[in-house]
């Protein structure tokens, strides 16, 4: 892989996701100069912003408007105007009697493969799968997952995250639109063959914390799961219990955050890959003692990559600060561009927007005082 150190091919662009409101920031070719839009929707929790690759000028965007709800807004002019969508996710009625489930936040969004354009893919809290097939005006829930008898055997009903549980890092395999992966906070990952009719766990070789049962699904946490677009049989994973990869047609994942430094070790959020390289990611550590506190560990913040699926690892912070900067990055809010050299980015819950134009060799922070930071994703947007 060169190493040359030539402009973007085309400008890139950040969309951010925030807890009050969504942000563009615009770069030049250089990835140098940055340009931050005003606030979209403020005051709205954003939880996704992606662009459609297979139509650069549609935006999807997952939000909650306070006592409003959940919904989804859409734009079909790469962000200039937004407009909420027809029908966005919502569970299926309950029979009479019954407690049914609402979609309390649209989590996270996938486009659909590249060969039906159109199709979206969106994982909501609680635990639910839903599909779109207009573009992301209108959704209908992925019933193989939504009403499985067996969903609270993979799901539980029991401990979750503090923002309650939700499905993300749902994937679809480049080469087979029928191919999917999700993964589950709590509920570990699972793969249907058929669009989502049916399931099976892929939790074989994951830990749980001390005292779960690794057997029960329901005690599996992974945090953030990645497939490698160029090497689709590959994926990655920061797990609530470490880093691992998983190389099909094994169902057995390998820790190889083992290998990380024992004094920063391997928990985190967010994982991310190299565009051009499977067999290189960063990772963003965080502190994982019994609190879970997830800051920088000893307050001095850190990108970790590998070049060789895991077998080592760097520690790379040059340009972040050296001390008493205890840093949170979401498993959303950690992304790469796809410009040679690899442009990285993070955002933190603090508001601050961290670059590397360099895989990660030299940071520089390029948006401070922004709100609690959600998601970072790539898009092109022109300048």
């Amino acid at each position: 892989m060169s190493t040359k150190k030539s402009p973007a091919a085309e400008p890139v662009s950040l969309l951010v996701a925030t807890r009050k409101g969504a942000f563009i920031l615009k770069g030049d070719r250089s990835r140098r100069h940055w340009k931050l839009s005003p606030p979209i929707l403020l005051g709205h929790i954003i939880n996704h912003l992606v662009q459609d690759p297979r139509d650069p000028s549609v935006i999807l965007c997952g939000a909650s408007a306070g006592h409003l709800g959940p919904t989804l807004y859409r734009s079909i002019d790469a962000g200039k105007t937004w407009k909420e969508v027809t029908r966005p996710p919502a569970f299926r009625k309950a029979a009479g009697g019954e407690t049914g489930r609402v979609v309390s936040s649209v989590f996270w969004l996938t486009p659909g493969h590249v060969s039906e354009p159109g199709v979206w893919y969106a994982g909501t809290t609680p635990h639910g799968l839903f599909r779109s097939t207009d573009g992301g005006l209108t959704w209908e829930g992925v019933e193989g997952f939504n009403e499985n008898p067996e969903r609270t055997i993979w799901t539980g009903t029991g401990d979750a995250p503090p923002e309650g549980p939700f499905m993300h890092s749902v994937i679809v395999d480049p080469r087979d639109p029928a191919h999917l992966y999700i993964g589950m906070s709590p509920g570990g990952v699972m793969e249907s063959s058929d669009r989502g009719r049916s399931w099976k766990p892929l939790i074989d070789g994951l830990e749980t914390p001390e005292g779960y049962d690794r057997s029960v699904q329901a005690f599996h946490d992974p945090h953030c799961v990645r497939l490698h677009p160029l090497h689709p049989g590959r994926l990655y994973q920061q797990n609530h219990n470490g880093i691992y990869r998983l190389d099909r047609p094994s169902d057995t994942w390998v820790r190889i955050g083992r290998n990380m430094p024992r004094a920063v070790g391997d928990i985190g959020f967010p994982m991310v890959l190299h565009p051009h390289d499977p067999d290189a990611c960063w990772v963003f550590p965080m502190e994982g003692i019994d609190v879970w506190p997830r800051t920088s560990p000893g307050g001095k913040p850190a990108v970790y990559g590998t070049r060789n699926g895991g077998k080592t690892w760097k520690r790379l912070d040059k340009g972040l600060p050296r001390r008493d900067a205890w840093l949170t990055v979401k498993r959303q809010a950690m992304t790469a561009d796809g410009c040679d050299p690899a442009g990285l980015y993070f955002g933190t819950t603090s508001g601050e927007i961290w670059a590397s134009r360099d895989e990660g060799k030299r940071w520089t922070c390029i948006a401070r005082h922004l709100p609690h930071i959600y998601a970072i994703e790539t898009a092109r947007l022109g300048r």
